[in-house]
């Protein structure tokens, strides 16, 4: 590793608040070489003189100014010695330590793959498990491992291959048991159980590990001895763990909120696919609702109504136009009964459908044709064949004189133009079909076709949330307002000197103009909050929690709202909900959102049909894309304690 790399190494670790933490008892020497090693990676190093007899305080001596030192005459064992340098660490304000044993056995090169590890996984205890399998090792020792393995393994019910490693990272501020710590080598083993009691997640990591030959070892192990003090303690955990150990983990799950963890897939994914938005309790209840009540005017009133004037009725203009009123009338009804949104129109005037004209508008849903119905008797559609054969309302559509695009202009155009003499206007749809993400699309040159061969003023509406409101190939409702707004009326007079082509171009751009107008003024925070719970609810407990409290948050409309950077980096940006609900207001900026946390960032990635400016990164050692020069700076609360200062830095109290 270069002096760049461990640079960066050094300063990960002072960012993160990590010290070394060595005790040490007759082991002059390796000692020295031990610390130099690690003083390339850290300068927070604590060395406990855990009573030693030999030369062990001059070699500290040497090291006097670039280490801290703790030091007793009388030895207390291992496990009194990791007391002493933990209390210090605390007492220095230090979030982790990781413990080396001063012999040798560690290699300092593995500092940066247990740093990264507590890195990636705050709040952690981190085990550097070895390979004993090809080194020079006693049989008591190997089986003192493999006992020690078995034990914790029937105390907590998770599995370690190494509990009797030494070079471990232990998170300061989730120490159990630390008062009542055992004095000798077992002392590690009881730190993992607790632990594992408490809930605190426990990563396993490969290490390094070396041994001398045997007869150069120093060791402080004595093997009858410290076996019965080993059985005497897990005889005290397994009671321990049936009147301590399961009551803490079952309250440390609650706390911690780790029961139902794991993402409720019934609710998230249609045929293995994540959906765009998770379906709830509330969706299903809102559009079974939306159903019913649809169901109900279609099929029990506007249905056996058509049956009668179809069958029994006359079949004059003042019977078909009573026709239109009742579709009308209901449409409102069914637009009225829309759940969880509120129909916003203007730019409509009656006026506008006293004469016949043709009206384009932009197509986002299944509920685009009721909206417009509302809005007059005096209006037909051009539909495709899907709605015309539709088995629920179908024949509605027949005797509302509805025609179907793929019967053809030439095949059409009388009955068009007798609903034109009759006081119809004509409602066609340019793009054709629905578009995924609410863009319009482009405009074909039929419906300009027709404006011309029929004569019409041209009547633009522009549709916008309807789409958002009931997503293109998802049948449950979402929260959201709609609008349909007016545009003046273009006359007919004024595109005849322009190919189709150009028209269809020029309605689009008048079409699209107002919808990103309507856009700017509409879409905020507030706007999309129900759809970022939605793509976070049902993948677990923890993660729902924090995606309600980061939309519950007073100021997001401050931080979010009306920012016109063109990149923007987003600090510790979690399971990344503050990231998403930025990302979808602001379309224009490229987001880059940072998150050392893995479990985080991998929820964050896995968000369903996340926007095209947003890019998640993770990163632990280097600083964040200094090469991109960024127009803000976001920092949001996290285990990051430095985040890059800059003039135009944002520190936000709140945990994404």
């Amino acid at each position: 590793m270069n002096n760049i790399e461990e640079d960066k190494v050094k300063a990960a670790i002072q960012n993160h608040g990590i010290c070394v933490l060595i005790p040490t008892y007759n082991n002059a020497g390796t000692l020295s070489c031990v610390l130099s090693d690690v003083l390339k990676y850290s300068s927070d190093i604590i060395v406990v003189n855990d009573g030693s007899t030999d030369n062990t305080s001059d070699i500290l001596d040497r090291f006097k100014g670039k280490i801290h030192i703790v030091s007793y005459s009388k030895n207390k064992g291992k496990g009194g010695a990791l007391k002493e340098g933990f209390k210090y660490a605390i007492s220095k304000g230090f979030e982790y330590a990781v413990t080396m044993d001063s012999d040798g056995q560690h290699y300092a090169s593995d500092l940066p793959v247990m740093v990264k590890a507590i890195i990636e996984n705050p709040g952690s205890l981190i085990v550097g498990e070895r390979d004993l399998s090809n080194v020079d090792i006693n049989g008591k020792s190997s089986f003192a491992n493999k006992f020690s393995n078995f034990w914790f393994t029937v105390q907590t019910g998770k599995k370690l291959k190494d509990t009797q490693t030494g070079y471990r990272v232990y998170p300061l501020k989730k120490l159990y048991g630390l008062s009542i710590l055992t004095s000798r080598y077992e002392a590690e083993l009881e730190l993992l159980v607790f632990a594992a009691w408490n809930g605190v997640k426990i990563v396993s990591i490969p290490i390094q590990v070396y041994y001398p030959p045997q007869s150069e070892r120093v060791s402080h192990f004595k093997p009858a001895l410290d076996f019965t003090r080993i059985s005497i303690l897990n005889t005290i955990l397994c009671f321990a763990a049936v009147l301590y150990g399961i009551p803490a983990r079952l309250w440390s799950g609650v706390r911690d909120k780790r029961f139902f963890s794991g993402e409720f897939k019934f609710f998230t994914r249609k045929k293995g696919e994540q959906r765009d938005a998770s379906i709830t309790i509330g969706r299903l209840l809102r559009s079974v609702y939306g159903l019913i009540f649809f169901l109900f005017w279609s099929c029990f009133l506007f249905t056996p109504y058509v049956f009668y004037v179809r069958n029994f009725g006359r079949k004059n203009e003042k019977a078909k136009f009573g026709l239109h009123r009742m579709l009308q009338w209901i449409s409102k009804r069914i637009v009225k009964a829309l759940p969880a949104t509120h129909i916003i129109i203007s730019g409509i005037v009656n006026d506008d459908f006293n004469n016949p004209k043709l009206i384009v508008c932009n197509h986002q849903s299944h509920i685009d044709l009721p909206i417009i119905m509302s809005l007059s008797p005096k209006i037909v559609f051009l539909t495709n064949d899907r709605i015309r054969n539709n088995k629920l309302f179908g024949k509605i559509i027949h005797e509302a004189e509805f025609l179907p695009v793929s019967a053809g202009i030439e095949e059409i155009m009388p009955k068009l133009q007798d609903l034109k003499l009759r006081g119809y206007s004509i409602v066609v749809f340019p793009e054709g079909t629905r578009s995924e993400d609410d863009s319009i699309q482009r405009f074909h040159q039929g419906a300009f076709y027709l404006a011309q061969e029929l004569n019409l003023d041209i009547k633009p509406l522009v549709l916008h949330g309807a789409g958002y409101y009931l997503r293109k190939n998802d049948a449950l409702f979402r929260k959201g307002d709609i609008e349909l707004a007016g545009l003046p009326i273009v006359k007919r007079t004024d595109l005849y000197e322009l190919p189709l082509r150009k028209q269809a171009s020029l309605l689009r751009n008048v079409i699209r103009t107002e919808y990103d107008n309507i856009v700017s003024l509409t879409e905020n925070s507030d706007y999309f909050k129900s759809l970022v719970a939605y793509k976070y609810d049902y993948r677990g407990w923890k993660v729902v929690s924090v995606c309600k409290k980061v939309l519950s948050f007073n100021d997001l409309t401050k931080f979010i709202d009306k920012q016109n950077e063109k990149t923007v980096r987003i600090i510790n940006s979690g399971y990344g909900v503050f990231a998403l609900l930025y990302a979808y207001v602001n379309k224009s900026s490229e987001i880059y959102a940072y998150e050392e946390d893995i479990d985080k960032y991998n929820v964050a990635i896995t968000t369903s049909n996340l926007p095209k400016n947003l890019h998640f990164v993770h990163s632990v050692f280097d600083e964040p894309d200094d090469d991109i020069n960024f127009d803000k700076t976001i920092c949001l609360e996290g285990y990051m304690k430095v985040c890059p200062t800059t003039k135009n830095s944002v520190k936000v109290p709140l945990v994404s």
